[in-house]
Order: C-alpha cells, then sequence, then structure tokens
C-alpha cells in the first residue's frame, strides 16, 4: 500500500433501506415502514491495504459487502471505483469493476454447487473471466497452489472436502477473476479453531503476494488486529470509528468500541477484574446519537446531536459527541 495513494474505492454517503411488509393496518392508513441497515456509511478501500470490518451482528456489515461487491443496489450514495461512479460505468468498464471485485462467503456449504466437481467449479470460473480453454488447465494448478490445495481434490464434490478446504476452494474460484479487490464476509466463523488461523494467514499471504486489496468482515477482534491494516467498526448501520489497530483497539475512543473489546475473553490473570456489560438493544432511537440508550457516558446532548465520523487524532476517527 503506497502512502498517499488514490484509494482504490470510495463510499461515499452510502445508504440502504429494506421496505417491510405492510399489515393491513398500514396498507388502509397508507403507512410505509421500512428499515435502514446501511446507513450513511463513508470510507476509502487503499489499494493494497486490508480494511477490517467489526462490529455485531445485525449492524449492517454483510449488506454493506453487498454493495461494495455489487449484489445489491445502493438507496442512496455512491460507490467510486478507482476514481469512477458505478452508476455512470457502463460496457467494458462495469465488465472489468465486476471482475475486479469479487467475494469470499461465509457459508462455506452453499456457496459452492454440490452437483459439480472441484475442477469444474474452478474451471467455469476461468471461462467466464475469458481464458482460453488450453490456458485453463494450467492456470487451475497455479490456483491450487496459491491457497494450498492437493490437485487430488479436482475430481471431489463440494461434501467430500473439510469446512477449511472449501473455504480455500472459494478464494480460488474469487482468484480466478484476478480481481483487484477481494471482499471476505466473515470468511472463518463457520470453521473450527484449528482452521481459522490457516485461512487468515492465507488471506494474509495473498496481500503480500499478489498485492490484493482485501475486506475482511469479521467480529472477531483478534483475527482483525492481527491481519489489518486498517479498522471500521460499524453499529446500527454507520461507522461509528475507523483507524489504524494500534489506536482503535489500544485506546478506542468509542464507547461501543471499548464495549467490544471489554467482552473479549481474558487470560487468567484478568478473571478476578470487573466487566462492563453493554445493556441489550432497545429498539431504534429517533434524533441524536444512535448509540445512547446503550451507553454509559450519553449526556442529554446526545439526544439532540447526531455525531459525524470526525478526525480524534492522526489516522483515527470517531463520531461521538464525549470523545471530541
Amino acid at each position: 500500500m503506497k502512502a498517499g495513494a488514490p484509494p482504490l474505492m470510495r463510499l461515499d454517503d452510502l445508504r440502504k433501506s429494506y421496505r417491510l411488509r405492510r399489515g393491513l393496518t398500514d396498507r388502509l392508513r397508507g403507512i410505509n415502514r421500512g428499515v435502514t441497515a446501511v446507513d450513511g456509511v463513508s470510507l476509502s478501500i487503499q489499494r493494497g491495504g486490508i480494511l477490517g470490518l467489526v462490529g455485531e451482528s445485525g449492524c449492517g456489515k454483510s449488506t454493506l459487502a453487498q454493495l461494495i461487491v455489487g449484489l445489491l443496489e445502493p438507496t442512496g450514495g455512491k460507490i467510486l471505483w478507482d476514481g469512477a461512479n458505478l452508476k455512470t460505468l457502463a460496457g467494458s468498464a462495469r465488465l472489468e469493476y465486476r471482475r475486479g471485485v469479487q467475494m469470499v462467503f461465509q457459508d462455506t456449504h452453499s456457496s459452492l454447487n454440490p452437483r459439480k466437481r472441484i475442477r469444474t467449479i474452478l474451471t467455469e470460473a476461468l471461462a467466464a473471466r475469458g481464458l482460453h480453454k488450453p490456458d485453463r488447465a494450467p492456470r487451475v494448478a497455479t490456483l491450487l497452489r496459491q491457497v494450498g490445495l492437493d490437485a487430488q481434490l479436482l475430481d471431489r464434490f463440494p461434501h467430500e472436502l473439510s469446512g477449511g478446504q472449501r473455504q480455500r476452494v472459494g478464494i480460488a474460484r474469487a482468484l480466478a477473476m484476478e480481481p483487484a479487490l477481494l471482499v471476505a464476509d466473515e470468511p472463518v466463523s463457520s470453521l473450527d479453531v484449528s482452521l481459522q488461523g490457516q485461512i487468515i494467514n492465507l488471506l494474509r499471504q495473498l496481500n503480500e503476494d499478489l498485492g490484493l486489496t482485501i475486506v475482511l468482515i469479521s467480529h472477531d477482534l483478534a483475527v482483525v488486529a492481527r491481519v489489518c491494516d486498517s479498522i471500521a467498526v460499524m453499529y446500527a448501520g454507520r461507522v461509528v470509528e475507523s483507524g489504524i489497530p494500534d489506536q482503535v483497539l489500544t485506546t478506542p475512543r468509542h464507547p461501543y468500541t471499548q464495549a467490544l473489546l471489554d467482552a473479549v475473553p481474558r487470560g487468567l490473570e484478568r478473571r478476578g477484574r470487573k466487566r462492563g456489560v453493554l445493556p441489550v438493544e432497545a429498539g431504534a432511537t429517533q434524533g441524536g446519537c444512535h448509540f445512547r440508550a446503550r451507553c454509559a457516558l450519553a449526556q442529554s446532548v446526545c439526544t439532540e446531536q447526531d455525531p459525524a465520523l470526525r478526525p480524534s487524532g492522526p489516522n483515527h476517527d470517531v463520531a461521538c459527541l464525549m470523545a471530541l
């Protein structure tokens, strides 16, 4: 990652809302109800870096991932790919974006076609990339080496592989498109602990060897701290804190980030230390800070002002009125 280089992708006030199914009473009254999964996210994804996106379940991480790879259309805001607005891309430029951004899914069972052998899965990806037929077999062999798989697995079906092997196949399929950006949505959450480290090490190695830009979505702060160059913490569809791991995870400024870190299991020597408990979500808040109902630091001003993400130090931004 080159310092000062323009970002590979820029998210500018990105939003995604869903309309909820209306009941009879709402239909009679003409009331429309909805939920906002991504609420004004602005982020820069630096070329050649690894961005960690963390937060509890339901905070909008996976929806944001699908917006990045084009599986969903945003309700508002814009996505800039290599400086160009995605809405303006067409023809070959749009195709290059589709090829250049690939995703590794969380569920290793449903992300691979159970009726096709591994050889077919990888070959079809290469065909979609436009690689000539004589060149596909050597490229499949190269992909297997890159993800650490044996060629003997090519004639097996996905159910005949372990979870870690299936995830490596998913990564190889993504690499077949020669992407510039890889979005990994909880890639190790369904794996045994013994396999999680192997997949994380693989992603880091691909980043170093290929210069591959990676967005790593996870709820595991230890994983993110281990491999990421930058971190963004999401809550209720928004980024509430971002920066480099040494700052965000060592000196967190937002109460939500502090609560996430406090929930991480400690060693035996810290078991006697009292840990804070984050209150359960009390439903949507109207106006003001979205986190105030669960925040121990909330003041009256938090009901009046909705904090924006602002600098709180070098390479460290936070959206909290009490931290500024």
